[in-house]
């Protein structure tokens, strides 16, 4: 256990630091914080004068809400507006008294971990996740390396927005910025606990590493499980990170598990804490397959309370009939890990996830990570005789299901999208039209400008017409400029 020491701390209320910039701040008129941080253009939303006083009050609240005063973890992937945010939020939590961490490039799962780990008041990410190179977002870790709850994120979101905090520092008191990438080979370290005989020999993987936040560290975990493994996209590039690659772009990896014969591929999304996988036949294996497997595993050895998974509203109907029949539960969420995790804390449950490859199994992290599920899901494939595909195939058929993307720009169109009639009209129309043979979903995007449209039926003819007919409808009366 590292630790920071406690320093005096003097409780006063301060007026707003006038060498922040406060007179130039401008933030938009719907709330910052999104359904994981805030995200947004580099530059535009995030730049540097708002991220700096969002590390300021950020720091305030952290220490406020917490008590102690120990450093503050920062981690980015490999987006080159990274430095210049991690710059913006140091200098804010130094101004707030706080010492800052600097892990530099890292998965997200490695400030979520490390953060309890060393003593810290809490863990920031910057990354945007799975979004194209030009975006960036701020994720929050407490003490306990979960993300901050939303009440926290509103605290903070409101100290911006101009209601004053008592806080416990005083004007002299200044925190300092140090670099600590060593502190990464303790997260890897942490990886290889769960799994200490882990031995992958004979299979052969591939790893897309997405040019992000997994470049290099998802093969130094595998590197000791003797399995060939063969990486692609793998090295950190700031213009290139997610660009027809990683865990929202599986061609690449389909292509490369084929050349090379694979067993198993694996990809990642920009920050490492979701992953998708792909079998010998290129067929993709998403989250919910991977929260079946999973859940057989922890049911037969009695380690899934209530036989309970917590999903979300996006879980296939085929792997939710599925886990019924063997006598399983499934807990539908709002879309979002927090929204998963919180279920699941609630509930005592152990497992959970989404089906873009957003896995969190409590018995061995309080997040999503990627490499960790790679690992625990490429041991259960070996142990079943090495073949993904031959799970695949004794597990479920997933019903067709499609999500349509639409850009929306304004976000109050967005935000209050229902109070279009033309759009709830074509949803009635498409729900009455399939019964129960199918149901809809629509939704903003809690972290892109997107309206998402998703349609799921047994038969693939009904989910084309009526996504088309759906989304055509959200173009037509909410995507006008």
């Amino acid at each position: 256990m590292v630790s920071t020491p406690a320093r005096p701390m003097s409780r006063q209320n301060l007026s707003r630091p006038q060498g922040l910039g406060w007179q130039a701040l401008a933030l938009p008129r719907t709330k910052l914080f999104g359904t994981d941080g805030i995200r947004g253009p580099a530059g535009e939303l995030l730049n540097a004068p708002l991220v700096t006083q969002i590390g300021y009050w950020a720091g305030r609240v952290l220490q406020q809400r917490y008590g102690f005063q120990g450093p503050v973890l920062l981690g980015q992937d490999s987006r080159n507006s990274g430095h210049m945010l991690a710059s913006a939020l140091a200098a804010g939590l130094t101004s707030a008294g706080l010492e800052v961490w600097n892990l530099g490039l890292c998965p997200t799962a490695a400030v979520a971990n490390l953060t309890p780990a060393v003593g810290a008041v809490g863990g920031i990410m910057i990354s945007a996740s799975h979004n194209p190179p030009q975006d960036n977002g701020i994720k929050f870790f407490g003490p306990e390396g979960t993300k901050l709850s939303t009440d926290v994120q509103q605290e903070i979101e409101q100290a911006l927005r101009g209601v004053d905090l008592p806080v416990q520092t005083t004007s002299a008191l200044w925190g300092q910025w140090h670099q600590r990438p060593e502190l990464v080979d303790q997260y890897l370290n942490c990886l290889r606990q769960p799994l200490p005989n882990l031995n992958l020999n004979g299979l052969k993987i591939v790893l897309d590493m997405a040019w992000g936040a997994a470049a290099g560290i998802a093969m130094q975990a595998f590197d000791s499980t003797q399995a060939e493994v063969i990486g692609i996209h793998g090295l950190p590039d700031g213009d290139r990170i997610n660009v027809n690659c990683g865990s929202t772009h599986l061609a690449p990896l389909q292509t490369a598990v084929r050349e090379h014969g694979a067993d198993i591929g694996f990809a990642f999304d920009g920050d490492a804490d979701r992953v998708m996988a792909v079998d010998a036949q290129g067929r993709i294996v998403d989250g919910d397959y991977i929260l079946y497997f999973w859940g057989k595993t922890l049911k037969a050895t009695e380690r899934l309370p209530d036989n309970l998974i917590v999903s979300t509203v996006m879980a296939n109907l085929g792997f939710e009939r599925a886990w019924n029949a063997l006598g399983g539960s499934l807990l539908r969420t709002q879309v979002g890990d927090q929204h998963v995790h919180a279920e699941m804390i609630g509930r005592g449950a152990k497992l959970g996830g989404e089906q873009s490859g957003h896995i969190l199994c409590h018995h061995y992290s309080l997040t999503g990570d990627g490499i960790l599920t790679a690992l625990h899901l490429a041991d259960l494939v070996q142990k079943v005789g090495g073949s993904l595909a031959a799970l695949v195939d004794q597990s479920f058929t997933t019903y067709p299901q499609r999500l349509e993307n639409v850009r929306v720009v304004d976000r109050d169109r967005r935000k209050n999208w229902q109070a279009c009639e033309a759009v709830t009209q074509a949803i009635t129309k498409a729900e009455a039209d399939m019964g129960a043979l199918g149901r809809v979903l629509v939704r903003p995007s809690g972290t892109e400008p997107l309206i998402r449209v998703m349609v799921e039926a047994e038969q693939q003819s009904l989910v084309d017409q009526w996504t088309d007919y759906i989304a055509d409808a959200v173009r037509l009366h909410l995507a006008v400029s």
